[in-house]
């Protein structure tokens, strides 16, 4: 009786221990399923949101500006170009796009700057004046530049027909006679960002030998003839734009060519400049 109790002791403690093997194995078992269930749905790699702004923080986030502020006379440009010149037969987009990008109203004394952009000249001191925009992009456009040519311009004056070749061909050249003209047109360029002009306070009757020859001349003021020194300066194929006429009267807007050494003159209509000072 005593030994059959005795088994059956032992026998429970066989399947109380059996029992608890199986739990403790359950309790792993889900430990584990849980964990590798974890590791399976976790992201490849951190991963940080930004909380949203509170409401008091929102409008005291800064904007930021844009790259490029497009100055106030952006519209007037545009008109200018639109009414002034476009409509009048100037066709050739690099013009067109020059005229549009160079600031006229800083190139005029601040006693005419809302004038910058009427149809006409204005005066900049020392008797000169800057040219009717209609007259600049003409004179521009019949010297046919291309990007890499080489340009001389003679009467600096307030730099603005300098700005515009600027905008089109990679060497500009120019010379003026007056030496305030010449001093404001420097800084105003640099200041401007056409630095690349090269500028000299010189007679613009003799040109620039140094630079020559010229793909294009062009001649800002009227000489009572055509000088023969910048006929030498133009390159075989070279262009000059030149008013030509005495002083106070009409002239003549003359195109001329250079082919070998043959020299060709084509009228091109009537103008009216200030007259080229210096030796003549």
């Amino acid at each position: 009786m005593v030994a059959k109790r005795h088994c059956e002791r032992d026998e429970m403690g066989h399947r109380t221990g059996q029992l608890l093997l199986i739990l403790l194995a359950g309790i792993l078992l889900t430990a584990f399923l849980v964990l590798a269930w974890g590791r399976l749905n976790q992201a490849p790699g951190p991963v940080h949101v930004e909380p949203p702004p509170s409401p008091a923080t929102t409008d005291t986030l800064p904007t930021a500006a844009p790259e490029i502020q497009e100055d106030s006379y952006t519209e007037a440009r545009r008109s200018m170009v639109e009414h002034q010149i476009r409509s009048r037969g100037v066709q050739d987009p690099r013009v067109l796009t020059a005229m549009e990008a160079v600031p006229r109203h800083e190139f005029v004394p601040d006693d005419y700057v809302s004038q910058a952009y009427t149809d006409g000249p204005l005066p900049i001191g020392h008797g000169q004046t800057i040219s009717q925009p209609y007259i600049v992009a003409v004179m521009t456009e019949l010297l046919e530049l291309e990007e890499g040519d080489r340009v001389l311009e003679i009467g600096t004056g307030s730099g603005y027909q300098a700005a515009v070749l600027a905008e089109i061909v990679d060497e500009v050249y120019t010379v003026e006679i007056i030496p305030e003209l010449a001093k404001s047109a420097r800084e105003r360029l640099d200041r401007l960002g056409y630095g690349s002009v090269v500028s000299a306070n010189a007679d613009g009757y003799y040109g620039w030998e140094e630079y020559a020859p010229y793909d294009a001349i062009i001649v800002t003021a009227a000489p009572d003839h055509v000088p023969q020194s910048l006929v030498g300066q133009l390159k075989d194929g070279g262009r000059m734009v030149i008013p030509v006429g005495p002083v106070g009267w009409y002239q003549t807007l003359w195109l001329i060519t250079k082919a070998g050494q043959e020299v060709e003159y084509h009228n091109k209509g009537g103008v009216t400049f200030v007259p080229l000072t210096g030796e003549q």
